[in-house]
């Protein structure tokens, strides 16, 4: 599996309980590398685009109120198979029913506040990384450290 970009935003419950570090950190120690990472203010229009997919659900305008009531951090990480193990990180959509040891099973007991985003494909990554961040706002890193992630003898990581 190549290595992937995605895109992770940490939602306002999650800067307002003060989870930031620890998220972030529990991303690190896995191997993956922040190439981008900023706090907002998401505005009601870019979050209707940003989830226009759920649009008509009727968790759709409860997520909009939700996204847009506090700052939010927005990172894109890199690492092999990237967009599945974040999504594995984070756990179950309701943190009921995210197993311990995952964000959302550690931390989230409510079926709204959940949280973190995550992109759920290669595809949506690069659309949702383009949503959040300029190509110049990517940093690259020297892939000297990658070696103590994963095997680069080969053609691919392992």
């Amino acid at each position: 599996m190549p290595i992937e970009k995605t895109l992770v935003f940490l939602k306002p419950d999650a800067v307002q309980r003060a989870l930031v570090g620890e998220i972030i950190s529990r991303f690190e120690r896995k191997g993956f590398r922040i190439l981008a990472l900023k706090m907002l203010e998401l505005s009601e229009s870019f979050v209707r685009e940003h989830y226009a997919t759920h649009r008509g659900e009727h968790f759709y305008e409860p997520l909009v109120r939700y996204v847009t009531s506090g700052p939010v951090v927005v990172m894109v990480l890199e690492g092999k198979n990237a967009v599945q193990v974040v999504r594995d990180m984070m756990g179950e959509t309701f943190g009921t029913e995210s197993p311990p040891g995952s964000i959302r099973g550690d931390f989230a007991l409510s079926d709204r506040y959940n949280l973190i985003h995550g992109s759920d494909s290669v595809q949506s990554a690069v659309e949702e990384i383009g949503r959040f961040f300029r190509p110049d706002e990517l940093v690259s890193h020297p892939t000297d450290g990658l070696r103590w992630v994963y095997d680069m003898t080969g053609t691919e990581p392992v």
